[in-house]
């Protein structure tokens, strides 16, 4: 879910795009100024696997679930975290495949176990490790595939896009905490960054360094704010100073972004 309002691209000829070695994804039909050109729901398999791993089936639509539970078996269903727009169709999805569904938080999962922090899952002939990367959202995880082409990959869900920048959905998302999965991601180098929203990207530490440097940039703007509106300037008053150009449709993303700078500035350091 982006931060920055972005143009949206022409969709493709196809929704189904080959990511990397051990994953490919299909573009869900939800296009939005938060969801950019839609969600990547994405399939991972080795070569010659008997079976697949969906990750964030998306939005209740019949053709794209179709084409995904075309793809192989499906022994398991994935979600990076709770927002509609990755989880809608999960239920639906279960149903027409068997897949169980797994996924940070013990409420979304569907005859299976909630994913934890370091897990290794060994599943459709990939090793996909498990990371808890709360700052989005409290629930939200990156999924390591190390032996994903020679650097790796990882999917990153809504924390890291494929352009534009993430919301920090406060109060349910903080920024101390994402500011800690984006050092956390940064340390694993130049690994495929694959994204829930936007294109794929080649170096996870460069644009998870790219990250870090605008949220210092935007945690100064803020502190400039309110040396200059006061220290209790309102969440409106603070967003109309440092988001000075933005659509109406986002203006709600960005007094979230604000209320999740003022709550770090004012309590988290």
């Amino acid at each position: 879910m982006a931060d920055d309002v972005t143009p949206l691209r022409d969709q493709p000829a196809t929704r189904w795009v080959a990511s990397s070695a051990l994953t490919r994804y299909r573009l869900a039909p939800n296009p939005g100024p938060m969801s950019l050109d839609g969600t990547n729901s994405y399939v991972i398999a080795a070569p010659g696997a008997d079976s697949v791993v969906v990750v964030d089936p998306g939005p209740l639509d019949g053709e794209h679930l179709r084409e995904l539970a075309e793809s192989g078996r499906v022994g398991l269903v994935i979600l990076t975290h709770h927002h509609p727009d990755h989880t809608e169709a999960a239920e639906e999805f279960h149903r027409m495949t068997g897949g169980p569904v797994r996924a940070r938080d013990a409420a979304l999962c569907l005859d299976a176990a909630p994913l934890e922090d370091g897990e290794r899952l060994d599943a459709a002939g990939v090793r996909i490790e498990v990371l808890a990367t709360p700052g989005h959202t409290a629930d939200s995880i990156c999924l390591h595939l190390p032996e994903d082409g020679e650097r790796g990959s990882v999917l990153t869900g809504d924390t890291i896009l494929g352009r534009g920048t993430t919301v920090v959905m406060y109060p349910d998302g903080r920024l101390g905490d994402y500011l800690a999965t984006l050092r956390r991601l940064e340390a694993l180098g130049p690994a495929t960054v694959l994204p829930a929203h936007g294109p794929v990207l080649p170096d996870l530490g460069q644009i998870a360094a790219a990250y870090l440097a605008h949220r210092e940039e935007r945690l100064d703007q803020v502190r400039g704010a309110l040396a200059q509106l006061g220290q209790d300037a309102s969440i409106a008053a603070v967003t109309d100073a440092v988001y000075t150009d933005i659509d109406a449709s986002v203006r709600r993303a960005a007094e979230n972004s604000v209320a999740a700078q003022l709550d770090y500035l004012r309590g988290w350091a």
